[in-house]
């Protein structure tokens, strides 16, 4: 399942790249350039942009396969991907974790996923991953974090309403959220992974406002579905900080874990 939009994708891809963590990705290389053949599984791979970030820094010929629920999303990621680099293009719902095409396969990669995933799908993939000792590398999920360098004294509940948001149904069972990274963390270190998490928060500025304000548009409907707050409230709260955008000194740090996962 994907549900999101190729615009919306394509606006924060740059402020992806530039949170990803670089050490997380060193040594990922490091892992697949000591293989002889390296297949990697990007799964809810939306436009593509997981192997438009990691394919200049992986060592060798990697073969990759690209799968989505969404065939939209495919097309748009053959599209701006092209023929010519011998990708497989792969429409799945991920929610069928035992369909997954594993075989051949050392490396599944996910950007922005599994804090919409249930407990359950992250244990049936880490049950998966362990028995055919393939790595995992999750990268840019959500860990509950936002701040704003000016402040709004309604930050602190508009956060939190976010973040119980986050953990209702995001179609692949009640989501795990902001403890996406640390569930991962637990099930795949029980089946004898070593365990890499490090931070890749977007750091947006005034460079970063249109990526701001679709961000906080976004941000909309979650807070009036947890209906605590007014409309009127929420609608104030949003144009405090729509407004804050371009002022001078402005930062929005919205937080992100990477996790890498290899088997030992």
């Amino acid at each position: 399942m994907s549900g999101f939009d190729k615009d919306w994708l394509a606006l924060r891809e740059p402020a992806d790249r530039t949170a990803r963590h670089g050490g997380l990705l060193d040594d990922l290389a490091g892992h697949l350039g000591a293989l002889e053949q390296a297949h990697i599984l990007d799964i809810g791979c939306g436009t593509g942009s997981t192997w438009r970030s990691l394919n200049d820094r992986l060592p060798g010929q990697i073969i990759w396969t690209l799968l989505d629920h969404d065939p939209a999303l495919l097309d748009e990621a053959q599209r701006r991907i092209g023929e010519e680099n011998g990708i497989a293009f792969r429409q799945h719902d991920l929610n069928a974790i035992a369909g997954l095409p594993l075989q051949g396969v050392c490396v599944v990669t996910a950007s922005a996923l599994f804090d919409l995933c249930s407990e359950c799908v992250c244990s049936e993939l880490a049950d998966r991953l362990a028995s055919a000792r393939i790595g995992l590398y999750a990268a840019l999920n959500y860990d509950g974090i936002m701040q704003w360098s000016l402040p709004h004294p309604l930050d602190g509940q508009m956060v939190d309403l976010f973040n119980r948001h986050q953990r209702t149904d995001k179609g692949f069972g009640t989501a795990l959220g902001p403890d996406a990274t640390a569930c991962l963390a637990q099930l795949l270190t029980a089946h004898g992974f070593s365990v890499r998490i490090e931070d890749s928060p977007w750091r947006m500025d005034s460079r970063m406002a249109a990526l701001q304000a679709e961000f906080l548009h976004g941000l909309r409907r979650p807070l009036l579905e947890m209906s605590e707050l007014s409309k009127a409230t929420v609608d104030a709260w949003l144009e405090f900080r729509l407004s804050a955008i371009g002022q001078p000194g402005s930062l929005c740090l919205v937080g992100h874990t990477d996790l890498l996962a290899l088997p030992v």
